[in-house]
């Protein structure tokens, strides 16, 4: 098994076993492509890699054996392109099975690859082409998307190359047609062209709640990390089928969609669609027997509205979430309905799984569990002191001794910024956590969303669960407005469940509703109600915007 390879062990009795005695077996150069995927294609061409299948009814099984052919036939046509080792490549390929294909081929040939959402926007193309010098775009065959890429050429002077899948058009390369004329033979590079585990290998540009984005560098030991995210909090199975919800453009997907998966033995299953349908995604899970399962907490909203009992999901073994925190009422209808315990996990696009609930532990609804091994992790005040148990602080990352396997080394081409998140062996998440009693961390939500009001400090997201409990929410936002005798008061901005309408007395009885299920002073003192919230293109909720607007 590939796994065994790269960690001293696989099974442990409890997660103090785990914590104390996981360790990675670390070569001298390792490459993803070559080292994982070819070598399993040699060893088990038949094995199963990824099931995919779109929203018109299209589907199609690729085996290791395919996943070696088609990223040897990638790499050359790339190589025929002019792309060389070091040389940036982004890809726009929303879940088109073409993704996989160029993200191998690029490792292959020592290309960063930097994958892209469809949503960016000319302004958007340009920045990222500036700030990285991409080279090529590899994209779908999307108007909107060509569009833009075609706007930002007279302001991106390193981009030379453009492809897109499926089409021809002029100025463009025709990637299906490419790959099918690009011999299937791609020899391992040597000396110079070689890649060596300190190379950069993936840019992600983060998309987000202020500022401009930043590029995150992960080297070509990033993907070993996410044994961890994979293997033990996703619970892979070898031989079993993963389905992780996400956009091949966000750091999600190399979570759950790619490195620890195959790693782990367990094929990827890949659902392209353009408009997300609870009812179609549940059919998918059923038809291809679905093993293991994770989506962002948004996602099991959606899916606890619909009648999960309708569904055979007898395959379906493990559930985890992460990107927010999870609302325990979502936590306890989904349980009712599956009777799977929903297994929360934390960490950043800058690292992987940092803090999770793992297999040998009994989920706390709302809690994002305990540090993952390898991360020495810590909850600190305002004057960078340790927290005790039940007070609030920012979640830390100690390096001084070692830094994570698998986390980012700086923001790429700015080290100032590294450095204000960074130094003296501390990295800093940004993020408002505190720990109980048994071990458990708890987040509360950005550093710079938390609330102070009247001498309280009150976090976002306990708020936001207080009111995901009444039936009429569907969707809330909590944030603060500026308040001459309290400093600040908090303010819900709602989207309404089906057959709910906003009303003053609603209102109100959403306000006495959080006063009797949390401490009564966090109720919100504003109530509004919107068909819409602000969100980043990664889909997480912009509380800053609905800040400066005014809104809040």
């Amino acid at each position: 098994m590939i796994l065994e390879k790269y960690v001293k062990q696989t099974e442990f009795n409890s997660y103090n076993d785990f914590k104390a005695n996981f360790e990675f077996k670390i070569p001298e150069n390792f490459n993803f492509a070559y080292d994982v995927v070819d070598e399993t294609a040699a060893e088990t061409p038949e094995k199963m890699a990824m099931v995919w299948c779109d929203d018109k009814g299209e589907e199609a099984i690729f085996t290791f054996g395919d996943m070696k052919y088609y990223s040897d036939k990638a790499a050359n046509f790339f190589r025929t392109a002019g792309i060389k080792k070091g040389d940036p490549v982004m890809l726009i390929l929303k879940r088109h099975f073409e993704f996989w294909f160029c993200t191998l081929a690029l490792n292959k040939i020592g290309a960063i690859t930097i994958p892209a959402t469809h949503l960016l926007t000319t302004k958007d193309i340009i920045y990222r082409n500036i700030a990285a010098d991409i080279k090529m775009i590899v994209c779908v065959p999307d108007p909107a998307v060509i569009k833009s890429i075609e706007e930002s050429e007279s302001k991106s002077p390193t981009l030379k190359h453009k492809a897109m899948i499926g089409e021809d058009r002029e100025g463009w390369y025709n990637f299906t047609k490419e790959l099918e004329r690009s011999s299937d033979v791609f020899v391992r590079p040597v000396s110079d062209e070689a890649t060596v585990s300190s190379d950069v290998m993936l840019l992600y540009f983060t998309s987000g709640t202020t500022g401009m984005p930043k590029m995150v560098n992960h080297d070509y030991i990033y993907p070993l990390g996410h044994i961890l995210t994979a293997k033990f909090w996703q619970n892979v199975q070898d031989n079993g089928l993963h389905f992780t919800v996400a956009d091949t453009g966000w750091a999600k997907s190399a979570w759950g969609k790619i490195y620890g998966q195959w790693l782990s033995g367990s094929a990827v299953m890949t659902y392209n669609y353009d408009k997300f349908v609870p009812k179609n995604l549940m059919e998918v899970i059923e038809k291809h027997k679905v093993v293991t399962f994770c989506a962002p907490p948004t996602i099991y909203r959606f899916l606890i509205k619909e009648d999960l009992t309708r569904f055979d999901l007898s395959h379906l073994k493990y559930c985890v979430v992460a990107g927010e925190p999870l609302n325990p009422e979502v936590y306890k209808q989904f349980l009712d309905q599956t009777g799977i315990r929903l297994m929360e996990g934390y960490g950043q696009t800058e690292c992987t799984v940092a803090l999770a609930t793992y297999p040998w532990m009994t989920p706390k609804p709302g809690s994002m569990g305990k540090p993952t091994p390898g991360y020495d992790i810590e909850i600190i005040d305002e004057d960078g002191n340790p927290c005790e148990a039940g007070i609030e602080g920012e979640i830390i990352i100690r390096t001084e001794k070692s830094k994570p396997i698998g986390m980012f080394n700086g923001y790429y081409r700015d080290e100032n910024l590294t450095k204000r998140v960074w130094s003296d062996g501390i990295y800093r998440t940004g993020d408002m956590a505190w720990y109980d009693e048994d071990g458990y961390f708890w987040f509360v939500g950005r550093a710079d969303d938390v609330i102070k009001s009247s001498g309280y400090r009150i976090g976002p997201f306990e708020v936001e669960s207080a009111l995901m409990e009444h039936p009429s929410v569907l969707e809330c936002a909590i944030t603060a407005v500026p308040d001459p005798d309290r400093g600040q008061v908090v303010k819900a901005t709602i989207i309404l469940s089906k057959n709910y309408h906003p009303s003053d007395e609603l209102a109100k009885e959403l306000q006495e509703h959080v006063k009797k299920v949390t401490a009564p002073y966090k109720y919100p003192r504003i109530v509004e109600f919107v068909t819409e919230l602000p969100k980043t293109i990664s889909g997480k909720i912009r509380r800053v915007q609905i800040r400066e607007e005014g809104k809040g």
